[in-house]
């Protein structure tokens, strides 16, 4: 019956979006099936590992690495930067943050000539500006751009400093060693924004008090306006501009009655950190991951072997869970094909950055030689955004 079922499916999944499906390179990862995964590299404070496993027929998730200058400026701030982009709806939104979201942060940086909880909040800001531009270039042409958006979960390391920001349900989380005891416990870094979750809900209802649909249970699942499950996010405009709630947007994304002000926002939650000795490593990974792992057994994960491949077996053990779940062989599970995976399992992104106490203690005065890797080992131009399906 299940074979039957992989079948059908896999019949009505298939599309021209497969010319997307994209080979990375030994230098930049490696690529299995729709695996791709980098075991070991060196950040500026340490190592780090890399791994995505690919399940929508277009990869709506995008992840980077950036090491060394966080700055447009010689002088710095120096330090590395880390960011998980879950996309819904399609992949041009997540695209369009791999491009922008650290350039803007390295522009405003430079103009402050420090890191701070202003300066990557100025970032989020422009990227979401940028896109809005984007969208309204192509409204005529490409309305349903109006439609796509990602979460953004981002942390950024520099002079001994922490700072995790989030829009959606991403998820950063903080291995730390508990000395008396020798164990290492998980400590998450990021607040979600996820309809799921009562303060998420509470916080929508107070600041809409006049409508009583903001948040709806559907099919057991609560959505705002009965459309996304997220509260925050970069894009999704239809959600933030009644210009952008109308014809020739598809009817399903059109609100019966206008709103007066935006219902998703793209406003990060921020947290700062200075980091201690005992601050092990950290884990950014998109909702994919926690869908299927605990804070704590991501954590028991990472630490109970080596750190050269934390990332792969991070992503296999949720697909082990995800095939266990369904009650098949994970053997059977890596065989099937992209968009028919999505109705087993999400598009998983993670990135394990480990944290040299020497070299974070001796962060302001670094300058190792600096790191770019993208999630997928595959790089698009800042226009190049793939159809979006019909």
């Amino acid at each position: 019956m299940l074979s039957r079922l992989i079948n059908f499916l896999k019949a009505c999944c298939r599309s021209s979006a497969d010319l997307y499906v994209h080979n990375g390179t030994d230098s930049a990862g490696r690529q299995d099936g729709l695996f791709w995964y980098k075991d070991s590299g060196q950040h500026l404070l340490g190592e780090f590992s890399m791994a995505v496993v690919q399940a929508n027929n277009l990869l709506e998730d995008q992840s980077q690495i950036e090491s060394g200058s966080l700055s447009l400026l010689d002088s710095g701030p120096y330090g590395t930067f880390v960011g998980v982009y879950d996309g819904h709806g399609g992949p041009e939104t997540s695209r369009y943050i791999n491009d922008h979201l650290f350039q803007n942060l390295k522009r405003f940086a430079a103009e402050q000539n420090s890191m701070s909880v202003d300066v990557i909040r100025k970032a989020f800001q422009a990227t979401e500006e940028g896109f809005i531009s984007l969208v309204a270039q192509q409204w005529l042409t490409k309305p349903q751009m109006a439609s796509v958006g990602a979460c953004c979960l981002v942390g950024v390391i520099c002079d001994g400093t922490l700072y995790v920001a989030n829009l959606g349900d991403s998820r950063a989380v903080l291995g730390r060693l508990v000395r008396a005891t020798g164990e290492v416990l998980a400590l998450q870094l990021s607040a979600e924004h996820n309809a799921s979750i009562e303060s998420v809900r509470q916080e929508l209802h107070s600041m809409h008090p006049d409508d009583p649909q903001i948040v709806v249970l559907k099919h057991n699942v609560w959505r705002v306006k009965g459309l996304i499950q997220i509260s925050r996010s970069i894009g999704d405009l239809y959600l933030k501009n009644t210009e952008y709630n109308k014809e020739p947007l598809y009817a399903k994304f059109r609100l019966r009655e206008p709103f007066t002000r935006p219902i998703l926002s793209a406003d990060p939650a921020i947290s700062v950190h200075e980091l201690q000795p005992h601050d092990q490593f950290l884990i950014l990974a998109s909702d994919g991951l926690w869908e299927h792992l605990s804070n704590q057994e991501a954590v028991d994960i990472v630490q109970n072997s080596s750190r050269k491949g934390s990332a792969r077996r991070l992503v296999k053990a949720a697909l082990q869970e995800a095939a266990k779940k369904r009650e098949m062989r994970y053997s059977d599970l890596k065989k099937i094909d992209r968009g028919v995976r999505r109705h087993f399992h999400d598009d998983i992104s993670v990135i394990v950055v480990f944290l040299d106490s020497n070299l974070v203690s001796r962060a302001s005065s670094l300058r190792g030689p600096s790191v770019s890797l993208r999630g997928g080992g595959m790089n698009f131009p800042a226009k190049s955004l793939a159809p979006t399906p019909t």
